[in-house]
């Protein structure tokens, strides 16, 4: 039985092969290969502040996260729990992060999702605030990530707010309501952490 695909010869298959498809290509081999480097050595070197893992062992592309809240900021005590989705062209795309267990904080939207640089697509801000190198390159991985977040609770961006409303409580009363909502949330995640 003959197909279309026994009438290619080798040389016409090769001559087909655009940079796109071998880009492609590499992304899918790359992609396996930077989840399988990661997940193996965030477990042997573990980095203090956080812990990741598969939310199911069938899926590499949805993890969960337990971050602890940072000494010496509000968020001390916080067992904040988020997920990290990444797309299907990582690491050429950052991944998204969400967080599950409330938190209060200027550069975390009402939903939990995470708006720093690191995080933010490649290229070019059209906004002008942020430089490209600020933004997502190939090379950051999970714990780039997670140790950009940990210094986003211990130092939140004000002039980039994702919560409109948490930033003006920074700003205004950083001291007052601002901490004690902070402090809820800390409270909150301790009794749920390990639902």
């Amino acid at each position: 039985m003959e197909t279309a695909l026994s009438n290619i010869t080798m040389e016409t298959a090769l001559s087909n092969i655009t940079m796109e498809t071998l880009l492609y290509f590499f992304v899918c081999i790359s992609d396996v290969k930077m989840f399988s480097l990661d997940f193996p050595e965030l477990n042997k070197n573990p980095v203090e502040g956080f812990s990741a893992g598969l939310i199911d062992d069938n899926d590499l592309y949805r993890w969960e996260v337990l971050i602890i809240g940072p000494p010496d900021t509000c968020y001390e005590g916080g067992v904040f729990k988020a997920h990290l989705t990444f797309p299907k062209d990582y690491p050429l795309r950052p991944p998204k992060m969400t967080f599950i267990t409330d938190i209060w904080h200027p550069n975390v939207d009402k939903n939990g999702d995470v708006c720093i640089s690191i995080l933010h697509e490649p290229g070019e801000d059209k906004y002008g605030y942020e430089k490209p190198e600020e933004r997502w390159l190939p090379i950051h991985t999970v714990e780039t990530i997670m140790i950009s977040v940990i210094s986003m609770l211990a130092d939140p961006n004000g002039d980039s707010p994702a919560n409109v409303d948490a930033a003006k409580e920074w700003r205004e009363d950083r001291h007052g309501e601002f901490k004690r909502k902070v402090a809820r949330c800390v409270r909150k995640s301790q009794e749920t952490a390990f639902e």
